[in-house]
Parts: C-alpha cells; sequence; structure tokens
C-alpha cells in the first residue's frame, strides 16, 4: 500500500512541478495568440449581443415545412450528396496511385529492388511535393477559382473538393498504411513476396477498417465543405441556404440545418457500420 502522510493524505504528485511549467508556458506561448486574433467571447454575453441574438434565433420558428419548399430542399440536399461523393471518387481515383507512390515501406517504384533509385526517389519525393500543394488551398478557394473559370454550379465543387482531398487523402493513407504492423506484410517479403502482393494482402488487411473509418469520415467532411461552397456559388445546398438568409427567412434555414445535420448523423451511422463490417 502507498504511503501516507501525517494525516492520512496522499502524497504529493512528485511531477506537479514540470505540471505547473508546462501549463505556465502553454499560457505564455498562447496568450499573444489570442491578442493577436482579437479573441473577446465577453462580446457573446453582453445586452446588446444576446438582444441580436434572441432576434435572430426567433426567426428560425417554426420552421418552414411546406411541400413546395421540402421538394426543393430535397433537390438541393441530393446535389450537395451527389457533389460530395463526385468529388470523393475524383479524389480516391488521384490519392490512391499517389499513396503507392509515396509509401515508404511499400513504395511501388521499390517493386524488385532492395533500394530505391535515385529517379524514383525524385520521383516520390515531388509526389509529395504534389500531395502538399493539393492539401495546402482549401476547398473554398479552390471553388472561388473554378466558378470563375466554369461558371457557377456543381462542377465547381466537384473539382474543388477532388483537389483537396486527394492531397489529405494520400497523405493520411501513407501514414496509415506506415504505421500499421508490418509483420504480415514482412512475412510476405521475406517469402519472395512482390511488394504490391505484400501491400494488397498483408498492409491492406491490416489496416482496412482505419482505412475506411477515415475515407467515410471526409466523406462527411466533403458533405460539410460542399455547404460551405454553394456560398460562393457551386450550388446544392449552401447556395439555397445562402438565398434564405439574404432573404431573412430563418424558418427555411432551420429546416436546412436540420437537413444538414441528418446527412452528417448518416454518414456516421455508414462509418460505424462499416467498422463493424470489417472488425
Amino acid at each position: 500500500m502507498a504511503r501516507t502522510g501525517d494525516h492520512g493524505a496522499a502524497p504529493a504528485d512528485p511531477a506537479w512541478r514540470g505540471r505547473v511549467m508546462a501549463a505556465a508556458i502553454g499560457l505564455l506561448v498562447l496568450w499573444p495568440m489570442l491578442v493577436t486574433s482579437e479573441f473577446k467571447p465577453w462580446t457573446l454575453i453582453d445586452a446588446q449581443s444576446l438582444r441580436a441574438t434572441g432576434r435572430f434565433l426567433a426567426g428560425f420558428f417554426p420552421p418552414a415545412h411546406s411541400r413546395e419548399f421540402l421538394l426543393i430542399a430535397l433537390e438541393a440536399t441530393w446535389q450537395t450528396v451527389a457533389m460530395a461523393s463526385a468529388g470523393m471518387t475524383l479524389a480516391l481515383l488521384g490519392a490512391i496511385p499517389m499513396t503507392l507512390l509515396v509509401t515508404d515501406r511499400l513504395s511501388v517504384s521499390r517493386i524488385g529492388r532492395s533500394r530505391m533509385g535515385s529517379m524514383p526517389m525524385l520521383v516520390r519525393q515531388l509526389v509529395r511535393w504534389l500531395l502538399i500543394l493539393l492539401r495546402s488551398v482549401p476547398e473554398l478557394v479552390w471553388a472561388l477559382l473554378f466558378v470563375r473559370v466554369i461558371g457557377l454550379g456543381p462542377t465547381a465543387g466537384v473539382l474543388a473538393i477532388a483537389l483537396t482531398y486527394c492531397g489529405m487523402l494520400g497523405k493520411v493513407y501513407a501514414e496509415i498504411l506506415e504505421s500499421s504492423d508490418a509483420h504480415a506484410t514482412d512475412v510476405l517479403l521475406k517469402n519472395g513476396s512482390g511488394r504490391l502482393a505484400a501491400l494488397l494482402y498483408g498492409a491492406l488487411p491490416e489496416s482496412a477498417s482505419e482505412l475506411v473509418s477515415y475515407t467515410v469520415y471526409r466523406w462527411e467532411c466533403a458533405i460539410r465543405g460542399s455547404v460551405v461552397m454553394g456560398f460562393v456559388g457551386a450550388g446544392g445546398l449552401g447556395q439555397r441556404l445562402d438565398e434564405s438568409m439574404k432573404m431573412l427567412a430563418g424558418g427555411e434555414v432551420s429546416t436546412m440545418l436540420f437537413i444538414f445535420v441528418l446527412l452528417v448523423a448518416g454518414a456516421d451511422g455508414v462509418s460505424k457500420m462499416l467498422r463493424r463490417r470489417l472488425a
């Protein structure tokens, strides 16, 4: 049993000085950032802000539920899901081959070689930088560029999601494969298997649950992103939401927000179902 002090109290934490010091350093670093960002949460609870919030929320009730509006909202919702799904499909088509190129342990550029040559190494680094470029530009910025180039509509949103999420998926897929248990892969390689076969039958089954979970999560993010991109003219639920907000139609806004919550909840349910099947 642990010894206690004279009055039966638990012994002091021996690491308390380090934790207090770490907290002080964290606060010292965070404070200038809060000042620079003009973070003033107390403005939310002053009288003027509370009155404005009350008036804004009061317009949300009752939610719009006319048949005509619900049909319009349903069409916009389907367009949003289609935009997100099409963008994710294009992103996967680009991310999967780039993942095979940048994954260090099973890079296809090393198939049949014990060491990677200079040219495959250069290709791999170029692909890494391409993934960095793609995910560095937010999908909203890509959408603004494509709206200028090809005009208003969902096509701009699909291309924006495809480019940004290709960079995200390629990076995270490679990290998941790198961090997976290497035992099955090493056994296959030691027994003469090629690197591509070791990837397909060793690393992928080991990481399948995590890969699928992350993919569905990104699809959920793509749905949210497609809603946001609707505000810049990329169509879908976001564009309808923007129009209703400009017309101060709070009931329509609340209905579309509820639909949006259902979309995210549905994506979460799909993720759980797939994880159970792969467990």
